[in-house]
């Protein structure tokens, strides 16, 4: 779910990014079916998931909350981190959030044919609702995790 995170750590080249963000619903050897770029930006997931899922401060944190939200703890700290990038993105990037994220939608209009069937799904709700920008407020945060507490059904 910190999809801000994964393109940002995907650095300038658009394919990369689309692995990246796509590599969630990508099983096993499936990324080999990819384009060599978006078979990179899949393995990069890949690898900043283990980093993360196994830092010594993503571990707390998901304890923190794992007592009332169990697996869900992961996916929720993984939102939190996103709020805390776009809320600082200006120390990040030279490039204005909006402007960044209307050209990552973009790219994804651009090669649509390359996304995965479930990113070809999230796109247009992502894009409606502006997921990525939306990060960066708590009212944007809220409706993330409201939306998310819906398609779970509350489990």
């Amino acid at each position: 779910m910190n999809f801000l995170a994964h393109i940002y750590l995907s650095g300038d080249n658009e394919f990369v990014k689309i692995g990246n963000f796509m590599a969630d619903g990508i099983r096993g050897k499936q990324f080999e079916k990819y384009p060599a770029e978006i078979q990179k930006g899949i393995l990069l997931h890949r690898a900043i998931d283990t980093f993360t899922d196994t830092h010594p401060i993503f571990r707390e944190s998901t304890k923190r909350l794992h007592g009332r939200y169990h697996h869900y703890a992961g996916v929720i700290v993984d939102i939190f981190y996103d709020h805390f990038l776009a809320k600082n993105w200006n120390n990040y990037s030279n490039i204005n959030l909006d402007e960044y994220v209307a050209v990552f939608y973009q790219s994804m209009h651009t090669h649509y044919d390359l996304l995965s069937e479930k990113a070809q799904n999230i796109l247009p709700y992502m894009e409606r609702q502006n997921w990525l920008s939306s990060y960066q407020t708590i009212e944007g945060i809220h409706q993330i995790l409201t939306q998310m507490d819906r398609r779970t059904k509350n489990n």
